[in-house]
């Protein structure tokens, strides 16, 4: 009997694993791989060997191990809606993609512990939606929340809208299930608060990117619901301002500031110009706005109290020109629907060149007024759609081509150009060049320049003992 190719050799011990149905190649009639071969952003696109999708733990550690035995990489998978190119395969046709969305369950709910295990393919909105209906708040919140899954929240330690009070997604995590480079499993699921029982395995995973090990389950932390929840917009004269009114509301609000976002007036432009319906407020007469979110743990006569007096103290201090408040969840859905548009609205303008970057709150406007000078000056027109979570110094600080470019060009030419000088004034300004979005492909040949090379030799002794046949998401983080 002719031996089967290696290749198709591992197709059929992981079709015996996972059920024929939920291993695809691109030799299977009428198979698309596009929605797992191509990042959100279009910017890539690659080719799988194949998708595999399983359903348990149990099957991923098999799988794990079939492809560690065929020394096959493997590219973990949540939602798909990352930003630097780290969730789907290269182009050599020889990368797993491992896709983790059949595995979605909430497994427990412990209302006494204030924690939720939830599987990894359990998409974001899903899992909020279950800690809501058991009368709690899970307080991660991005835009992708739709899509995005829990799993990949942690690969890459996502932020969101909430950071300034709840942290990253690293902040909400007590425990985790991990299947190792080897395929064995490591039962982590504790809801426990305080273990001072050794190396914190728990964090080195979270923001690893897939590259350490495969989260397949973790236990969150829950919150009370607050009994209300106010959001107000505010337009100020300058960064600076911003930065003040910031102050003010840590001040005045306390635990209660739950949202700090800085909006540019260009990236508010984009979103009246190409989503007129939802009526931008103030954003022609001023720079700079300001949304602000009070979550009060009292009532709501309360909370309006407290962020009129927050107003009040801002417009008499002349960091706020003028403010409004929203009278309703509607309204305050949509002044939020307004911030979340802004990334589409960018991409409705054109292609475009991201920065997700973080920078000291006191040094924020100083490096802005730096840096766009500088970028005006070496690409002229270029427009700046700054935006992003002030309240814990992460900027999106992205650079539109000049208004009637070739934009395919203008990001041919000079990409690598604008990312060298927007990651120079970072590291001048003691910053980071990804505050949440990862590493991943995008930015691996820029990390060596601009982190600490100690820093990165622990990284490359870790990544070399716990995977040393590099078969987990090879390429990204560290290269």
């Amino acid at each position: 009997m002719t031996a089967l190719p290696l290749s198709s050799s591992l197709i059929a011990q992981l079709r015996q694993i996972c059920g024929t149905a939920n291993v695809i190649t691109h030799d299977d009639p009428g198979a698309d791989l596009s929605p797992w071969e191509q990042d959100w952003r279009k910017r890539v696109r690659g080719r799988a060997l194949a998708v595999v999708r399983p359903c348990s733990t149990a099957e991923v550690a098999a799988v794990v191990k079939a492809c560690a035995a065929a020394n096959t990489p493997i590219v973990p998978q949540g939602g798909n809606t990352g930003l630097v190119v780290g969730g789907v395969p290269d182009g050599s046709g020889a990368q797993i993609v491992l896709s983790m969305t059949r595995m979605n369950a909430v497994r427990a709910i412990d209302p006494a512990n204030l924690t939720l295990t939830v599987e990894a393919g359990c998409v974001l909105q899903n899992l909020q939606a279950a800690a809501e209906n058991a009368g709690f708040l899970f307080p991660l919140s991005l835009g992708a929340e739709g899509s995005c899954t829990i799993g990949g929240n942690l690969g890459t330690n996502a932020g969101g809208t909430q950071v300034v009070r709840y942290g990253n997604t690293r902040e909400l995590c007590l425990g985790l299930e991990v299947v190792t480079a080897q395929g064995d499993i490591w039962h982590g699921l504790s809801g426990l608060r305080k273990d001072n029982t050794g190396y914190d395995l728990r964090n080195l995973m979270i923001g690893s990117e897939g590259t350490l090990g495969i989260i397949t389950a973790a236990t969150m932390k829950l919150y009370p619901q607050p009994a209300a929840q106010l959001t107000a917009w505010a337009a100020v004269p300058s960064l600076e301002s911003a930065v003040q009114l910031l102050g003010l509301a840590h001040q005045r609000l306390g635990p209660g500031l739950t949202g700090f976002e800085v909006m540019g007036q260009f990236a508010l432009g984009l979103v009246d110009k190409h989503y007129p319906q939802l009526r931008v407020p103030l954003w022609q007469d001023t720079p700079w706005c300001v949304l602000l979110e009070n979550s009060d743990s009292e009532n709501e006569a309360h909370a309006r109290s407290q962020f009129e007096s927050l107003l009040e103290a801002a417009l008499e201090a002349a960091c706020v020109s003028d403010a409004v408040v929203a009278e309703n969840l509607t309204q305050a859905r949509s002044l939020w629907r307004i911030r979340e548009s802004i990334t589409l609205a960018q991409a409705e303008e054109g292609l475009n060149i991201k920065h997700d970057i973080s920078i000291p709150v006191s040094r924020i406007p100083a490096f802005v007024a730096e840096t766009d000078a500088l970028l005006a000056r070496e690409f002229p027109g270029v427009r700046m759609v700054d935006f992003g979570h002030l309240g814990d110094g992460n900027l999106h600080y992205n650079v539109q081509a000049p208004a009637g470019a070739d934009e395919k060009a203008f990001l041919r030419d000079n990409e690598d150009r604008v990312n060298t000088l927007v990651f120079d004034q970072v590291l001048k300004f003691d910053g980071s060049i990804s505050a949440e979005h990862g590493v991943g492909e995008l930015k691996v040949g820029k990390l060596p320049l601009y982190k600490d090379p100690t820093a990165l030799a622990m990284m490359r002794a870790i990544k070399q003992t716990l995977d040393p046949q590099n078969i987990l998401n090879p390429g990204r983080v560290l290269g």
